[in-house]
């Protein structure tokens, strides 16, 4: 329930409307002028604030102002013996819920606080759900307490700060993107767009499209002008992963943007000023591209200012289990299983693993894992075979499956995953790791339903 304060110099009023309120189930405070107010504010949990106008020490509308620069979530009603309009103006303003005269309080005070509360409660939501996404974007959401990945997060912190252009270089599945994220969040950008695009996923003209906009007229069906990236993101961030696949003569164009901070939209003529921090992910050599002629050297150090390179997840072995928990708990909550525990050996063969795939393939591992597992606790048997089959060997040669329990297992784990996907295929063969042709035979063969 609850917790009201009420600030009124009058103890009678204090008294009636404390009882009043009390009778509805909620706790009350009383304080009896905005100095002890605001203690009990400061040392208690309250949700809304019942306050005078005219007090000794202060006036209630200037108090709420306050009150709401300090104390965001709670919400403030105002009392008054003498209502004006321009007092009630300037209470809204300085954020009250409402400005009541005192005559009025018997009937509309109940209903006030119960809208209130709802707001009170739509508040604290408001500032969980932005709590969760500050730390999903920030360096806290980066698991591992190995020194490989304490050391690279050391050096994106300090980066940060600046508003130098990034280079971050890895292997496939380290997590770039979280990188580049985190280090928009920590900057002073942070209030602005941050805007992602993989440089491989478009051919040459949709990327200078979407990079640069267009004006109306410039190709069929461009009906009316249109913003790129460079333009939405002015004052933010903008991540190109895969900058490696980008192609030569738009190289240029982006080397226009980092020495000028212009670019020309799609059949303009006319340059348009941005400013955006650059974050670029590739998972290339830059430099053996520049010796074959398919990256820019003069964009490569212009793009290179602070190089970052993400450790592999076979560099950070101690950091598995850690992963595996907190993917654990992700998936479960997902599917509403309850499995609370992971086998020796199934973290063994995961420390085992090559993890080309690195993080994202150890997630889809896990994925599939939770949903083969119908007990409490994951095990070898919900791994891929080329997982648990080196484990095996590793351990002991008598534990190596034979041909017959493998393709027993291999037809179960099938059923199991299209029992979870409804009988989605192309679904299951995502979570299963194999193409969808290979899944469709593997079907036919073991006469799966």
């Amino acid at each position: 329930m609850n917790t009201i304060l009420i600030i009124d110099d009058e103890a009678k009023i204090r008294s009636l409307l404390s009882r009043i309120i009390s009778l509805e189930g909620f706790d009350v405070i009383e304080a009896g002028n905005l100095k002890s107010g605001l203690k009990k504010l400061e040392t208690s949990e309250i949700d809304i604030v019942i306050c005078d106008v005219k007090l000794p020490d202060g006036n209630g509308v200037e108090f709420s102002k306050i009150l709401k620069d300090k104390f965001p979530v709670v919400e403030v009603i105002l009392l008054t013996a003498f209502g004006n309009i321009p007092d009630g103006v300037m209470a809204i303003k300085n954020g009250a819920f409402d400005y009541i005269t005192k005559g009025d309080d018997n009937t509309r005070i109940l209903p006030l606080i119960y809208k209130a509360a709802e707001k009170v409660a739509l508040n604290k939501r408001v500032l969980h759900l932005e709590k969760q996404l500050n730390r999903k974007q920030s360096f806290d959401s980066i698991i591992g307490k190995s020194s490989s990945i304490t050391n690279v997060v050391n050096s994106a912190r300090k980066v940060a700060d600046t508003d130098a252009t990034v280079l971050l270089t890895g292997e496939t599945g380290t997590g770039k993107e979280v990188f580049a994220q985190a280090i928009h969040h920590a900057s002073m950008r942070n209030k602005n767009n941050f805007i992602a695009i993989n440089c491989s996923a478009f051919g040459k003209d949709l990327l200078e499209n979407e990079l640069f906009g267009h004006k109306a007229g410039a190709f069929t069906g461009a009906l009316k002008d249109s913003k790129g990236i460079f333009e939405e993101a002015n004052q933010g961030t903008v991540f190109l992963d895969e900058i490696g696949e980008m192609p030569l003569d738009l190289q240029a164009k982006l080397l226009r943007v980092l020495e000028s901070g212009e670019f020309l939209k799609v059949g303009d003529n006319k340059p348009i000023k941005t400013d955006v921090r650059i974050v670029a992910a590739t998972n290339r050599d830059l430099e053996t591209e520049i010796a074959n002629g398919n990256f820019r050297e003069d964009l490569y150090y212009r793009i290179n200012i602070f190089q970052i390179k993400l450790p592999s997840l076979r560099e950070r072995t101690e950091d598995i289990e850690l992963l595996v928990r907190f993917f654990l708990k992700s998936f479960c909550l997902k599917t509403g299983k309850n499995i609370t525990s992971v086998s020796p050996d199934y973290l063994k063969a995961l420390k085992n693993h090559l993890w080309k795939g690195n993080i994202r393939e150890l997630r889809n591992v896990i994925e599939r894992s939770v949903i083969l597992t119908d007990s409490s606790e994951l095990d070898v048997e919900s791994l891929p075979f080329d997982i648990s089959i080196h484990n095996d060997q590793n351990s002991s040669p008598t534990k190596i499956m034979s041909a017959f329990s493998m393709a027993s297992a291999e037809k179960m784990q099938i059923q199991k995953v299209l029992n979870h996907t409804k009988g989605n295929k192309a679904e299951a063969a995502r979570l299963l790791e194999i193409g969808i042709a290979t899944l469709y035979r593997k079907v036919d063969e073991y006469k799966i339903s």
